[in-house]
């Protein structure tokens, strides 16, 4: 379960991408978050697709504010939305639901959905939601997750694993209860699920000349750290120590045996960023309430190594599996 490897994608998806259009800046690549596609001498359009696939509650919170994400890191303010969801039975009360969300979440980020698709499919056992989110910037704006350089700070933003906590407050509230957590902790962790936005934390740090930014999902903090160092063709060294990770999160893992770097991180933003910037970033950031923290730098060579709390080096030279992903298999 998860994203698929590297070298199938290079194998089987990139090659394969019909005929190659001379607009299109930004097509399909290993760590790019959004196509880009300019429209004209002046501006681009940025398009992204993502589905919910490890989550049964707020499919449509979720759906809307993760694909958002990463038109936002592209330095592109979110503006149209499509979802595709499919139903496993005829219930008007889910789609209701899931539709309520949508309708929210779109109206917090100032977003219209545009259009999309629904459907009932019989040999599902819950419901899947896949967004389509497409927004506009300026080609001198643009950012992309290849654009680090050797000398680049590591500035995350907020905490790791701020959807997986979510999640696993609202999904897996019966197992985390049984497991010793207090309902009042569970209560609190349910929260995160309004954490989850990047999008003004993004537009903020684009305006300030980052190099690179990056929503972290599937696979985690380190996850996403990996995929930065693959498109930007840079070493990047990560302490551990220096990732933030709220308490919530550190016992819902404890408990479930999962490494809170390789589970879902929506919510959190890693951005590289030029080191005589970080300060200003940082303080920018400050403004607008969003904790962040430097969590490591870039450099010559290629891959990531984290220095563990106790020293040791690990080296992350493949693809993370995420391991909420996997837990949904275990259960």
């Amino acid at each position: 379960m998860g994203k698929l490897p590297k070298e199938m994608l290079e194998k089987y998806v990139f090659p394969r991408v019909g005929l190659r259009r001379p607009e299109v800046l930004i097509g399909p690549r290993y760590g790019e978050d959004a196509a880009i596609i300019s429209i004209n001498d002046e501006k681009v359009l940025v398009v992204h697709s993502d589905p919910i696939t490890a989550a049964c509650e707020h499919l449509g919170w979720l759906a809307v504010n993760i694909a958002c994400n990463d038109i936002a890191v592209r330095g592109a303010e979110p503006r149209w939305v499509l979802p595709v969801i499919l139903l496993p039975e005829s219930r008007q009360d889910l789609l209701d639901e899931i539709m309520g969300e949508v309708d929210s979440a779109a109206k917090a980020l100032g977003v219209m959905v545009v259009g999309g698709h629904t459907e009932y499919i019989s040999m599902l056992k819950r419901p899947v939601i896949s967004m389509t989110a497409m927004g506009v910037t300026y080609k001198k704006r643009y950012i992309t997750t290849g654009g680090g350089k050797p000398g680049d700070s590591i500035l995350m933003t907020k905490t790791a694993g701020i959807e997986a906590t979510a999640i696993l407050a609202r999904d897996f509230e019966e197992l985390l209860f049984k497991k010793g957590a207090s309902m009042s902790l569970i209560k609190k962790a349910q929260s995160f699920i309004s954490k989850v936005s990047v999008v003004r934390e993004a537009l903020i740090l684009a305006d300030l000349g980052v190099h690179v930014m990056h929503d972290p999902t599937s696979g985690g903090i380190l996850g996403g750290l990996y995929e930065i160092a693959c498109a930007s063709n840079v070493e990047l060294r990560v302490m551990e120590e220096k990732i933030p990770i709220a308490d919530e999160t550190k016992i819902f893992c404890n408990l479930l045996g999962l490494n809170p770097l390789k589970v879902l991180s929506s919510g959190s933003l890693l951005a590289l960023i030029p080191e005589d910037k970080v300060e200003e970033s940082m303080e920018q950031l400050r403004k607008a309430h969003v904790d962040s923290a430097v969590i490591g730098y870039a450099c010559n060579g290629c891959g990531c190594i984290l220095t563990k709390r106790d020293g040791a080096a690990e080296r992350i030279d493949k693809p993370i599996e995420d391991e909420l992903v996997n837990l949904w298999r275990e259960i």
